[in-house]
């Protein structure tokens, strides 16, 4: 030994071998949750722009945001996620009936 340190860097993606076919699958379900969930939470609240790191904040608001998102996607208008929260914001009568939709869902 002559006194130098080495490092190595490893990096895991998954902590079980899988075939191919396997991986594919894994994948294309992370990335369905990714667009389906998180992309509309980051365009139409913008929340990787939130600044809230104290306590249990960014949890708590990660709660209210998803279930404001999903409110809004029982809403059986037509239009946009981001159009019926700026409407919730600026209709009181519409606010008012998003939670109804809510308890009563209806299938589509």
């Amino acid at each position: 030994m002559d006194g130098k340190t080495t490092t190595e860097t490893a990096y895991y993606l998954l902590s079980t071998p899988l075939s191919a076919e396997r991986l594919h699958d894994v994948v294309r379900y992370h990335w369905g949750i990714e667009n389906s969930l998180h992309w509309v939470l980051d365009v139409t609240m913008n929340g990787d722009q939130s600044r809230n790191r104290k306590d249990h904040s960014p949890e708590n608001l990660a709660l209210l945001r998803r279930l404001a998102l999903n409110i809004a996607k029982l809403e059986p208008s037509k239009g946009s996620m981001k159009g019926k929260l700026k409407q919730a914001g600026w209709d009181n009568a519409f606010l008012a009936k998003l939670p109804v939709q809510f308890a009563h869902p209806q299938m589509r």
